[in-house]
């Protein structure tokens, strides 16, 4: 029986959230890159997605339909497919001890279906805690960008999803959104500029993740003789369904 001294410690959670264009997928996998490069296994994975179920979901939402969709409709097709990726996805690997960084989560349905499609805010973090099995973030990376400049950043490439194509208003509302999250949760959420090079913002997300790794077990168990212990380099990238 595995008793609490010697229960691997619980992984890290560290989503990445913000406006279109905001550069947020290519943080996490530069993100990914840098702590596999120190030992440590990482889960990359995004919302809505993750899982072959939560991936139909995603094209459900995204699609370019001629049919509107209600925010309702919307709202309830997100927390269905998180509810899914949370439970084979997310706390299997947070139990592993890994990092899981997630491109898009809660923050993402309040900014969006909340500040931008208008339902009640309040009732979507209810709604959230029961999708999410109350699992919140340890970290949340909120990328800021202006909205003109991420939004000419994602037309410009040669596939626009259903969001891609809402108008301004929309998205200063998203932005909004996330700005307003990260000042009720100052602890758990940190913006930083997305204006300056990938690389520029990678450091600075770096300096923000790196004091929270202190606890987190590395893929070298130094319990283990030397001669059987894998190299850090062998640490993994699990990347969900994508």
């Amino acid at each position: 029986m595995m008793t609490p001294r010697n229960r691997p410690p619980r992984g890290l959670f560290i989503t990445l959230e913000g406006t279109e264009g905001c550069g947020k997928s290519t943080q996490a996998k530069l993100l990914g890159e840098h702590l596999r490069n120190q030992g440590y296994d990482t889960v990359e994975t995004r919302e809505p997605g993750g899982t072959p179920l939560a991936e139909k979901i995603r094209s459900l939402l995204l699609d370019r339909a001629d049919e509107p969709v209600a925010p309702e409709t919307e709202a309830f097709l997100v927390l269905a497919a998180r509810r899914q990726h949370v439970a084979q996805v997310i706390e299997p690997a947070l139990a592993r001890g890994s990092i899981v960084l997630c491109d898009r989560f809660i923050d993402s349905t309040l900014a969006y279906q909340g500040y931008a499609r208008g339902l009640d805010i309040a009732t979507l973090e209810r709604l959230n805690r029961l999708a999410a099995h109350a699992l919140m973030p340890d970290l949340t990376l909120v990328f800021d960008l202006p909205v003109s400049t991420g939004l000419a950043r994602r037309r410009s490439a040669a596939e626009l999803n259903r969001l891609d194509r809402e108008s301004l208003r929309f998205h200063r509302s998203v932005r909004t959104g996330f700005l307003d999250l990260a000042k009720r949760h100052p602890t758990r959420i940190k913006v930083l500029s997305a204006r300056a090079s990938k690389e520029t913002v990678a450091h600075a997300v770096a300096r923000v993740v790196t004091p929270m790794l202190g606890h987190i077990r590395r893929g070298v168990d130094h319990n283990r003789p030397a001669a059987s212990r894998p190299s850090p380099q062998k640490s993994q990238a699990r990347h969900a369904i994508r």
